[in-house]
């Protein structure tokens, strides 16, 4: 199995990435969400590379097969890990699909590095730029919210995640197009993560501000998100970054929930190719 051997300032040793590296063509790094891992594009990475594309997945410190260091769960970190798997299979025009919490990696990815090596950015379902509510982010999610987060990872982790789990899919309206299994998957790939991973993450992608490096964005921009997200509301985050990303497109979904990828796979799966194609 091909794992990024990494290291960042702040983590005390060194770090496994694990990734995989599928097709040939432009390449596209997927970065998933949270608590998940790069499992989650099970049904994203066949129809890119039948597409034509190379499509590299990763599981981001904490989750799926890569290492469980004790710190390092910021942003800072975790592009910086992002960064050392693009360099270590020297990547060009790279076109970078975030999830969720992985559009922070996203957005401070380009605030660290830079475009030059950039093709496209697509935000799914994305917590950038910024999801916490001030008096400057008045449509943002209030911090007890996060905190109550955290509470219910420190007290009952496995609970939490299985009554997470069915508000990232929206389960009641969307029975009829996720299965028990489907949702039990998700479950075991969510509560198998390391817990301090998990428990560190909620501040990162709820508390951290990146409005000035979406400004910075200067490449073709896709945002996509479920007008019934019950997670990441939109406001705050896709729409909001529409806003501030010149010549970005934002693609609303009619009733589709946080999990989109699996509600509405073969929508996704076409919007993203057809934005690729047209730009």
């Amino acid at each position: 199995m091909p794992y990024l051997e990494t290291n960042t300032a702040s983590a005390n040793s060194n770090i496994s990435i694990y990734y995989e590296d599928s097709g040939s063509g432009k390449p596209i790094v997927l970065v998933h969400g949270w608590p998940l891992s790069g499992d989650m594009w099970e049904y994203q990475v066949p129809a890119l590379v039948d597409a034509g594309y190379r499509v590299i997945t990763y599981d981001r410190r904490g989750f799926g097969k890569s290492s469980r260091p004790f710190d390092g769960y910021t942003y800072d970190s975790m592009s910086q890990d992002l960064n050392n798997l693009i360099k270590e299979l020297d990547l060009k025009d790279v076109t970078l699909i975030g999830f969720s919490m992985g559009g922070g990696e996203l957005g401070k990815y380009v605030e660290m590095f830079g475009t030059d090596n950039l093709a496209h950015l697509i935000f799914v379902s994305s917590i950038a730029p910024f999801m916490l509510k001030t008096n400057d982010n008045p449509d943002g999610v209030p911090s007890d919210v996060f905190e109550g987060m955290k509470d219910g990872v420190k007290k009952d982790r496995a609970g939490f995640l299985q009554e997470f789990g069915k508000n990232f899919l929206n389960y009641k309206d969307n029975q009829e197009t996720i299965s028990q299994g489907m949702l039990d998957h998700s479950f075991n790939i969510a509560v198998s993560a390391s817990p301090k991973g998990t428990l560190d993450c909620i501040d990162a992608f709820g508390k951290t501000d990146l409005r000035a490096a979406m400004k910075k964005i200067d490449v073709p921009t896709l945002f996509i998100h479920g007008d019934a997200d019950a997670v990441v509301p939109p406001a705050p985050t896709s729409k909001q970054g529409h806003e501030m990303v010149a010549n970005s497109t934002l693609e609303m979904f009619k009733n589709a929930p946080h999990g989109l990828y699996l509600t509405h796979t073969e929508q996704l799966n076409t919007t993203v190719l057809n934005f690729l194609k047209e730009k």
